[in-house]
């Protein structure tokens, strides 16, 4: 390793990117991303998180995901949201661990404003996870706890629109494509969560990079 990257290394905790599906039970487009509170008085939500690619402290987590089911009491920016967190099944210890420091808010940036709204953190589980996008749909899977089908709105001129400059998001300092989720099943039951099996309602995706 040459001195200039032991440098970016010692100065950069982690830096990851890639992609964001998430679905709500709200009504599309989710009002929690303007700050507004949930449509049905509460939100419940599944999103995953997944790395194309990147590193945290060293550890390469490249191809790796985390996701999380979580129920929001009233409005988001209010905190105390309910969460069990999901983390691909196919990581090494490290990359667990590594994956674990970041989306929980321990090693800062962006994503820790986001982790700080959890009021309760009910497990943290492996899970396979499918998080694909194509041709502009999404497929977001979480073993057998949940299973959503996401398609973007399309604009006037034919393309996908755009939702940016919130108050609230889950991929900071990225815009977000909203729409909607043809299918959102969840099996929150297990984890004292409510179940889910709605069509209709909000979706979202979009891309991310976070570093600290």
């Amino acid at each position: 390793m040459s001195t200039l990257e032991e440098e970016r290394t010692e100065a950069t905790t982690y830096e990851i990117e890639g992609r964001l599906l998430e679905v709500c039970n709200c009504d599309a487009i989710c009002p929690c991303w303007v700050g507004e509170d949930p449509d049905h008085g509460t939100c419940d939500s599944v999103l995953a998180w997944y790395v194309d690619k990147g590193t945290i402290q060293g550890v390469d987590v490249s191809d790796r995901a985390v996701a999380t089911s979580v129920h929001i009491p009233g409005n988001i920016l209010a905190g105390q949201w309910k969460a069990v967190i999901f983390v691909d099944d196919r990581c090494t210890e490290e990359q667990h661990e590594a994956l674990l420091r970041v989306f929980t808010g321990e090693l800062g940036g962006a994503i820790a404003d986001l982790a700080s709204l959890i009021g309760e953190v009910i497990a943290v589980e492996k899970a396979k996870i499918t998080c694909t996008v194509q041709e502009g749909k999404g497929v977001l899977t979480i073993g057998d706890v949940a299973e959503a089908r996401l398609t973007p709105f399309q604009g006037g001129t034919g393309k996908t629109t755009t939702l940016q400059d919130t108050v609230f998001s889950t991929i900071p300092g990225s815009p977000a494509y909203p729409g909607k989720a043809e299918l959102f099943r969840r099996d929150g039951s297990r984890h004292g969560l409510p179940d889910v099996e709605l069509s209709g309602k909000n979706a979202l995706q979009g891309s991310f990079r976070f570093a600290a």
